[in-house]
């Protein structure tokens, strides 16, 4: 899956990432919104707009929620239980909302880092926020 390298990687990224947390989870969540409206549904109970409270709140639990489990990859599905009972259970989110915030937080990471995310740095954190949404959806089996 992941090379100690991409591990190592990974880890520093989102270590560099925690201070601005809030404003790299609420871009990825604002670019989720935007580009699968239907994944607003699950969020319909908050404000969602640009800058609100809610919005760089809960994309600040995200942001550290991955860099948790960054620190530690092959603990992963360990790291992540509690989230998984929580999705999975009792806040009912589609799986596949997962893989799409995926893709909106590279986005983001990209935007964020410029020259700095390099096509090697692309790629594992490709791998591992993969790995992320689908350990996060497999208590949906």
């Amino acid at each position: 899956m992941l090379s100690k390298k991409e591990k190592d990687l990974i880890k520093e990224i989102w270590e560099r990432l925690t201070p601005v947390a809030a404003e790299i989870g609420a871009d990825a969540l604002l670019r989720m919104f935007a580009s699968y409206p239907g994944t607003k549904t699950y969020f319909s109970h908050l404000d969602i707009s640009p800058n609100s409270s809610h919005l760089l709140s809960h994309g600040k639990k995200i942001v550290l929620a991955i860099a948790e489990g960054a620190q530690d990859i092959s603990q992963l599905t360990v790291t992540l239980a509690p989230l998984q009972t929580l999705h999975a259970y009792q806040l009912r989110v589609d799986p596949t909302n997962f893989k799409l915030l995926s893709h909106s937080m590279l986005v983001s990471l990209a935007c964020y880092l410029g020259d700095e995310f390099t096509p090697v740095a692309h790629a594992a954190m490709d791998k591992y926020l993969s790995a992320f949404a689908a350990v996060l959806a497999e208590k949906y089996r």
